[in-house]
């Protein structure tokens, strides 16, 4: 066995003796733990909209979109989502990774000083690394923070990066107060809404996300999203000006060097788009309102609850219980938590059968109870 493999071996049978292995086992039940928040993607007109594009382009987009990559079907999707999410203009990627690696690459020069949160995606950890900017990690949703690092910087430029909701402890940043230090210190504000779309945003932007509320701001606001939550499909965007449009597709990497996003996952968010509604945001909210009551935790900002765990193997095995039950949800724990601490994630979702859902609130409730009273002693 080589040195590389030798690592890797020990790295493996480390996880399996602290059963901290991960797999990705195909699963079947009522699904709490997946991100399709709107339970848009198995809508018959989303999958209409992918079945009739993969008969017009086929089943790839076959090159960069530089080449011959780009379709119709790409083009439709970045103006609605423009319109949708108030922006000027749209470019679309692959997924929501490569578009956070390109908004922050894209945006991001030598002399620039990224300002990120603590609890950011690990998307954006990874574009800063990218970057020849210089970072400072600031305490997870404090502004103060944010603006000691804007006033105290020696760079010329300063990009302060967050996510709308954030994803572990399903809090909300303060995005007005953060556009008005912005406003201050000349910096510009990316936006990740991941898990803004179809669950964030007031009056007639109800479902677009919390940064749609704040397109008086566009100057200084720039959005990623991706397409693979509520929207049903799979891909990723960065929407702002025609200006930093023009920038990315000539500059960022995860777009020049990377085939298209395929023609059926843009045709099926741009259906999905069309199905976000007050409604269906509103059944969204009521299967969190009443999950979260059951389970005696606040009502997050966002789909996803998060119920903490005293040990990482009280969590896994939460899971493992509600998986024998037929009830699905999620559990993140060490390392891929920022703060260390072990959550079973339920997440809730529209059009969820009502005494379905009461069941699993029931379950998630004494199985989380008695787990956690079994890891007390």
């Amino acid at each position: 066995m080589n040195v590389i493999a030798s690592r890797l071996a020990a790295a493996a049978e480390r996880r399996r003796a602290t059963d901290m292995g991960r797999n990705d086992l195909v699963l079947n039940g009522l699904d709490l733990a997946s991100n399709d928040y709107l339970g848009l993607s198995q809508h018959p007109i989303v999958r209409a909209a992918a079945i009739d594009a993969t008969q017009c382009y086929g089943t790839s987009a076959r090159a960069s979109r530089l080449v011959t990559g780009t379709t119709g079907a790409h083009h439709r999707l970045e103006a609605a989502l423009a319109e949708r999410l108030r922006h000027p203009a749209c470019v679309t990627f692959s997924s929501g990774y490569l578009a956070n690696i390109a908004a922050v690459t894209t945006l991001a020069g030598p002399d620039t000083l990224i300002v990120s949160d603590a609890h950011n995606h690990a998307s954006l950890i990874d574009a800063c690394r990218l970057t020849k900017a210089s970072l400072a990690v600031v305490t997870h949703n404090d502004p103060t923070a944010v603006e000691t690092a804007l006033a105290d910087r020696e760079q010329a430029e300063a990009l302060v990066i967050v996510e709308s909701v954030y994803s572990v402890l399903g809090d909300a940043a303060d995005l007005p107060r953060l556009l008005q230090l912005c406003a201050r210190y000349d910096a510009l504000l990316l936006v990740d809404e991941a898990h803004g779309i179809g669950v964030a945003g007031v009056e007639e932007h109800s479902g677009m996300g919390a940064a749609a509320d704040l397109a008086e701001h566009r100057d200084r606001l720039v959005v990623t999203a991706t397409l693979s939550k509520s929207l049903g499909s799979q891909g990723g965007a960065l929407l702002g000006s025609e200006l930093i449009r023009d920038a990315a597709v000539n500059t960022a990497r995860s777009f020049i060097f990377d085939t298209g996003l395929a023609p059926a996952n843009a045709a099926a968010a741009h259906a999905a788009l069309g199905l976000i509604t007050r409604d269906r945001v509103a059944s969204m909210a009521a299967a969190r309102a009443e999950l979260a009551t059951a389970l005696e935790v606040p009502i997050p900002a966002g789909a996803v609850l998060s119920v903490p765990m005293p040990t990482p193997e009280s969590g896994v095995r939460v899971r493992a219980l509600l998986r024998k039950e037929g009830i699905l949800v999620g559990c993140f724990r060490p390392p891929s938590v920022p703060d260390g601490i072990t959550r079973v994630r339920p997440t809730a979702r529209a059009g969820l059968n009502p005494d379905e859902l009461a069941y699993a609130c029931e379950r998630i409730r004494a199985i989380t109870d008695a787990c956690v009273s079994a890891a007390a002693g």
